[in-house]
């Protein structure tokens, strides 16, 4: 394979200029396959989508949108839900130069509502289980023309209302618009090209060494969400510039796990590194001995995991390094790889990195300092996502002196492998999810019994950390076990339920500093503020309500029920 540089990804064009590329050359291999699972609302029995049936497919979807006046400029917000049809509408749209908006399915009213207004989508398609939801939420939001159904969806649309810009899509044209959880509130629409997502592909598919992909036959295994970027921006883009297959299913299933990859002939899997975890804890399976898995992409797996993974199951462990707005991915993809640490690999061609203290001064190997990358000097951005939706604010802060800020706290070697230290102070990574604090206090104030609110990280055992929310109430209450639990029911009403908070603690008072700016970081002086005298544990009650699940797939899988949908 060419290195990251030797292909300008802009030479590409569009991804509908890439799907036409793949159909002439792999037309009858697999380009998309569901595995069965029993129950499911959508193909229960498993279903595959050769290149050419895709684009098929596609076709018609382009024709009808077409033929409504949807054109470059637009953008048509979807909630899917995990149906591979999404892919056939993220084609056609993006041959029309129209931009997708994937809905997280576990999203609620309020969620759904600042989305579509914020993304001022055109169009609105929904899962008929959602879509009296995603309807209710359109009503304030003039952008919206109609909400339309997803598996019936009309040969005949609703005109936008307004026209589509002049001209044709090329590379650097949106194609998709991926909210991303901050540290400041409102989830920021990261803005992704055409551009953006061939890079992440190129990326994937030149690593090489351990990584090696071959074209039209590889079989790429991802249980993580389309509508985040760790499947749409990277396995998707990658499986479409080599004509390989994506293989998904609804979500993570344990107990489903080696049937699938073993049945499917999966070559190579793709996951978040509580995954490991969950599977170095199930019993022995014959079929665990019988995969042709040739490698895995992980992110975030604990060294000691990672040691165990690779001899129980004889598959290389390739951890990995990215984030939405990057378009890139660091891996430690080269033999001998550091599997007993943190290590996520080295700089790379397209690929800059330095190491930075608080002034922004590089500091010395060993020193830990924050992560800034760049495409190069000449072209830093290059390959990186086009900006924050109607934030140029966020946009700048992000990128500052041409390099990328990404937030995390990492230290390099001598032979400058970058080894992973600590996230963002603020962000809750919580099985994948990345959640803002601030979003959640923001939702808990709105409570007639909360006088303030702070929400902060506790450690969970299953995924990784927890939501917990440190209040001080009104006066009148009496009742605390009450009020969390009502707590619990009134964020999960208006959020998804990934980021309601399951441990309550009361207090008199929130500590401030001298400026009274509130100081989380007293509420861990006592040590793990789980043991706090009062804190109230509602994990058990905090699950995904019935109307967002797709239908229940019934397992005696606990860490398989309960792991949350995934991102980079």
């Amino acid at each position: 394979m060419a290195e990251l540089t030797d292909v300008d990804p802009r030479t590409f064009g569009t991804l509908y200029d890439s799907l036409q590329r793949a159909v002439q050359r792999f037309a009858d291999r697999p380009a998309y396959m569901v595995p069965a699972m029993e129950g499911r609302a959508y193909h229960p029995a498993g279903v595959t989508f050769t290149w050419r049936e895709t684009n098929e497919r596609v076709a018609a979807l382009r024709e009808t949108y077409q033929e409504a006046g949807y054109g470059l400029g637009h953008r048509v917000a979807i909630l899917f839900d995990q149906r591979p049809e999404f892919l056939f509408h993220y084609f056609a749209l993006n041959s029309l130069g129209v931009s997708v908006v994937p809905i997280n399915p576990d999203y609620r009213h309020d969620e759904i509502e600042y989305l579509l207004s914020h993304s001022e989508a055109s169009l609105a398609v929904s899962i008929d289980s959602r879509i009296e939801q995603v309807k209710e939420a359109a009503k304030t939001c003039e952008n919206v023309s109609a909400v339309v159904s997803l598996e019936s969806f009309p040969q005949t649309l609703p005109i936008p209302r307004t026209p589509h810009a002049e001209g044709t899509p090329t590379a650097d044209t949106e194609a998709a618009l991926l909210y991303t959880s901050g540290t400041t509130g409102r989830p920021k629409g990261c803005i992704m090209s055409n551009e953006y997502f061939h890079m992440f592909g190129m990326c994937y598919v030149t690593r090489g060494d351990v990584m090696a992909i071959g074209e039209g036959c590889e079989r790429l295994y991802n249980p993580l969400p389309l509508h985040h970027a760790n499947c749409l921006s990277i396995s998707v883009s990658a499986m479409l510039l080599t004509g390989n297959c994506l293989v998904f299913p609804d979500r993570f299933h344990a107990s489903s796990w080696w049937r699938d990859v073993t049945e499917c002939q999966i070559t190579a899997v793709q996951f978040q590194g509580i995954i490991p975890n969950i599977l170095l804890k199930l019993p022995f399976d014959p079929r665990e001995k019988q995969h042709t898995i040739r490698f895995a992409l992980c992110a975030g797996c604990e060294p000691e995991h990672h040691v165990q993974f690779e001899a129980r199951y004889g598959i290389p462990l390739v951890e990995m390094w990215s984030m939405s707005e990057v378009g890139r991915l660091m891996t430690d993809h080269t033999e001998p790889r550091a599997i007993d640490s943190r290590a996520f690999g080295r700089p790379a061609p397209g690929i800059e990195a330095i190491i930075v203290d608080q002034e922004g001064r590089e500091v010395p190997v060993g020193t830990p300092g924050q992560l800034l990358i760049r495409h190069s000097e000449a072209e830093p951005r290059k390959g990186f996502f086009s900006g924050y939706l109607k934030n140029e604010a966020a946009t700048a802060d992000a990128w500052q002196s041409g390099w990328f800020h990404t937030g995390d706290v990492v230290v390099r070697d001598e032979s400058q492998r970058i080894f992973f230290v600590d996230r963002h102070k603020h962000i809750i990574r919580r099985a994948g999810e990345n959640i803002s604090p601030a979003e959640i206090e923001a939702c808990l104030v709105l409570h007639p019994q909360v006088h303030q609110a702070a929400v902060i990280a506790v450690t969970d055992e299953v995924r990784e950390e927890e939501v917990m929310a440190c209040i001080v109430t009104t006066p009148d209450v009496t009742d605390l076990a009450k009020l969390a639990k009502d707590l619990l029911a009134f964020c999960m009403a208006r959020m998804a339920y990934f980021k309601a908070p399951a441990w309550y603690l009361f207090l008199d008072a929130l500590p401030t500093t001298s400026s009274q700016k509130l100081h989380k970081m007293s509420l861990f002086k006592e040590g793990d503020p789980r043991l706090r005298p009062g804190a109230i544990d509602l994990r058990p009650l905090k699950k995904k309500p019935a109307d967002t699940a797709s239908a229940a797939v019934k397992t005696h899988d606990y860490a398989s029920k309960e792991i949350a949908r995934s991102t980079t």
